[in-house]
């Protein structure tokens, strides 16, 4: 039977649990003066989840155990002891036989492969079927069972509220289990990376140059302060001049001067910006932006301005971040209490007054944690640098030149054919490991700022 087959049978059996047991409490009649513990609703949702969540459970682990099962029926045949002893080669002849018996390939380049693809279709049909008949008889008993057990005095509610919030306590975890898993991948790797290269070095060190790597001295040309650099000129300095005061402005037009109808179409239009995925923004830096940027310094008279410069992706990137500046505003300004705003107005105050001595100053941590956020979110941008910045890490003011970024070197860094556990290649994680701590206080002390902020005013 196959997978998509087995899925729908399976959630028949839960919609005609769902049905049966909504009607078997429907008709169960309760004896006088006896309280309704469920309703038929909830019988019905208990019978179909103990009708899905065996046989769910079952396919998971199954799809799990079977490969194995089939791969060692496989290796019984008498074709199999032709396999050669290599692990690599064996490995590489069934996955290419599998792959045939599967009808997911078309020829094999091992002509043994097709030999032993017969054997894995049968094998692997055999298992299915298998598989499929002890998930139906699991569904079909978890039904039945619960079915019975629909009755008046029967917990159906609680029973299926516990399921619930097993499963939202199951979501949650999930979440917390990746994200230790990604600070635990990054920590170990770094600690191997920093065996290699001492933490001041890298730290500490200006010269960035990990094509060329010293393997008497690693840490010399794996310094890297110029990233850190070209990550705050690029995603603090020169996207936040953007950024802020176009967001800011942008938010101010629209709580205090637009109208209704202009605002109902000028914010859904400003946060499209939000929405256009970043390879756009790529594309438009690299194409469009870079070469005006380049042409401008020459104009200046920069001979040295490049087509990759830090001011050509600071610039797309702060129009990118415009969004996140304008709704934090907006929402900021928007916290602040009318009457503040209309006592402004009745001392004689004009709309602009109002706005720069008090609106602005009691909205300024809202304004202030939409910032950080905003920053943090600059800093830890890929596909706008990696398509519109250099490579070369370079400690410069002029925005016309050269610059790279952390996320642009992880990228260069784990695309490349170094090994994995060369100093080279670890360096990606050392600068992982940095880029998630600084977002990681960025977000924090912004969170803080806006707590504050809301505990103020609501």
């Amino acid at each position: 039977m196959s997978g998509i087959a087995l899925i729908f049978v399976v959630a028949m059996l839960g919609l005609i649990g769902w049905l049966t047991g909504r009607a078997r409490a429907a008709m169960t009649r309760r004896a006088p003066g006896e309280r309704l513990v469920a309703l038929p609703i909830h019988h019905g949702s208990y019978v179909a989840l103990a009708t899905l969540l065996p046989a769910a459970l079952f396919i998971v682990a199954w799809t799990a155990i079977s490969p194995a099962l089939v791969t060692n029926v496989v290796l019984e045949t008498s074709t199999a002891q032709q396999l050669p002893t290599t692990r690599f080669e064996r490995a590489v002849i069934l996955s290419e036989a599998r792959d045939l018996g599967a009808g997911r390939a078309y020829g094999a380049f091992n002509p043994l492969a097709a030999k032993l693809a017969p054997a894995y279709t049968s094998a692997q049909r055999r298992y299915d079927w298998i598989g499929g008949i002890v998930a139906l008889l699991l569904a079909i008993a978890g039904g039945t069972f619960a079915w019975l057990r629909a009755r008046p005095r029967f917990p159906a509610r609680a029973r299926v509220e516990r399921v619930v919030m097993l499963a939202l306590l199951a979501a949650s975890l999930i979440a917390i289990l990746t994200t230790i898993g990604i600070i635990g991948s990054l920590l170990f790797e770094s600690l191997r990376f920093f065996r290699m290269v001492p933490v001041t070095d890298f730290l500490f060190g200006t010269h960035w140059s990990p094509q060329v790597i010293d393997a008497r001295d690693p840490g010399a040309t794996l310094g890297a302060v110029p990233l850190f650099w070209g990550t705050f000129f690029i995603g603090a300095v020169i996207a936040m001049l953007v950024a802020i005061p176009f967001g800011l402005m942008s938010a101010i037009y629209l709580t205090q001067y637009a109208s209704a109808r202009a605002r109902r179409w000028i914010k859904p239009l400003l946060e499209i910006l939000a929405g256009v995925p970043t390879v756009v923004y790529g594309y438009f830096a690299a194409l469009t932006v870079a070469p005006m940027v380049r042409q401008l310094g020459l104009t200046l008279g920069i001979a040295s301005a490049s087509a990759e410069s830090a001011l050509a992706a600071g610039l797309v990137m702060g129009v990118m971040i415009i969004p996140f500046v304008s709704s934090m505003a907006d929402d900021a300004l928007a916290a602040v209490p009318t009457a503040m705003r209309d006592g402004s107005l009745a001392m004689g105050a004009t709309t602009s007054e109002t706005i720069r001595k008090v609106l602005l100053p009691a909205a300024l941590p809202g304004v202030a944690g939409g910032v950080l956020l905003a920053v943090s979110r600059a800093i830890g941008e890929t596909m706008i640098v990696v398509m519109a910045a250099s490579g070369l890490a370079t400690l410069t003011l002029n925005p016309f030149a050269s610059a790279t970024t952390v996320t642009k070197q992880i990228v260069d860094l784990l695309t490349g054919e170094a090994a994995f556990d060369s100093p080279k290649t670890l360096a990606a994680f050392a600068l992982g490991l940095v880029l998630f701590l600084v977002t990681l206080l960025l977000n924090v002390v912004a969170l803080r700022v806006v707590k504050r902020y809301r505990e103020a005013y609501e």
